[in-house]
């Protein structure tokens, strides 16, 4: 058995490694809307067989970076800013919700894991570990979603998030953004713990804009 699932983790580990670096290459451009995905030529491109390239465009279109078009195969999507910007729109008025319920819902136990998360993404920041910072970020909003005790909208959250987390990974690579983005975080745990719900869904919704202003910037200055 052990032997069997030795060979399924390695092409998990590398079909992850190649859709990461085509998440990049989308996110930054590098291939445009509409371009065809080549399974051979990507498989070439990597050294391994089609079928680490297979699950590498599964993991594309669940990241709502590329569709499968009837016969013309997996296609980038359009990652026009307006459609970022609608995107990060739509995530902020969720997160908003969730921080609102999350606020009045969490247990004392809960509160004490959002506490945890942040002093381990001050460590984090004071390292300058974008790597390290970004995986605590995440498990931090999920922290907040599995706080509002609500499945349907834990769902819809997690969902929406996995469509954007690309561009909001491409955003904190960078200091200035991170130290911000400890600073949005600290203000939205603060309103939690005090269990204001007001302001927790505004410091989320403007946590969510500050994103997108990061990315889009960003986006902005390497097309000119």
């Amino acid at each position: 058995m052990e032997q069997n699932s030795k060979p399924k983790r390695q092409r998990a580990v590398r079909s992850e490694a190649i859709a990461d670096q085509l998440e990049s290459d989308i996110v930054e451009g590098l291939l445009p809307a509409g371009a065809k995905l080549d399974e051979t030529a990507i498989a070439a491109r990597f050294g391994v067989s089609r079928t680490p390239v297979r699950e590498a465009f599964l993991t594309l279109t669940s990241r709502a970076l590329a569709e499968r078009v009837p016969y013309r195969g997996v296609i980038v999507c359009d990652l026009s800013m307006e459609r970022v910007d609608a995107m990060f729109e739509a995530m902020g008025e969720i997160e908003a919700l969730c921080g609102r319920l999350a606020a009045g819902r969490m247990t004392t136990a809960e509160r004490a894991h959002l506490q945890e998360l942040l002093a381990r993404m001050d460590t984090l920041t004071d390292a300058g570990d974008f790597a390290g910072y970004e995986r605590a970020n995440t498990e931090l909003h999920d922290a907040i979603y599995n706080g509002t005790h609500n499945s349907d909208l834990i769902d819809i959250a997690a969902a929406m998030r996995l469509k954007l987390a690309p561009f909001r990974r491409s955003q904190l690579q960078n200091r200035a953004r991170m130290e911000q983005s400890r600073r949005e975080h600290r203000e939205i745990i603060d309103a939690i713990l005090e269990r204001d719900g007001s302001s927790a869904e505004r410091h989320l919704r403007r946590h969510l804009l500050g994103s997108a202003k990061a990315f889009l910037a960003g986006r902005r200055a390497a097309a000119e």
